[in-house]
């Protein structure tokens, strides 16, 4: 997980969102702060609120969290009910939200694909 395509070119999706983990990892060492920056990459480029599907339910995505075992959620709401449900798990809807490319970036990252063709 802790690395960078830094020095890798290409075109497409894929370079895309390498080009998006470069950036939000330009000053972050260690995971602790890599999965930081992301959070606020997400913080600063998602579009929310935004609508979507979980189990079969609309929900309303309010806002992105970073919990105290540094993990990334998206904060749900459906009516009164709050649930917060890991970004790497939340169904995006189609079309996605502006800013959905760094939940996208954030899952390669996370899967070590880096430099990897999709």
């Amino acid at each position: 997980m802790a690395t960078t395509s830094k020095g890798r070119k290409g075109k497409g999706p894929a370079a895309k969102l390498d080009r998006l983990i470069d950036e939000a990892l330009v000053d972050a060492y260690g995971e602790e702060e890599q999965r930081t920056a992301f959070y606020t990459m997400l913080e600063d480029h998602l579009a929310m609120p935004f609508k979507t599907k979980v189990l079969g339910a609309e929900v309303t995505v309010q806002r992105v969290d970073l919990t105290d075992d540094a993990q990334i959620v998206a904060v749900c709401t459906r009516g009164r009910v709050r649930q917060a449900i890991p970004i790497l798990e939340l169904p995006l809807p189609d079309p996605p939200p502006v800013g959905a490319d760094w939940i996208q970036a954030y899952r390669r990252w996370v899967r070590g694909a880096i430099g990897e063709n999709d």
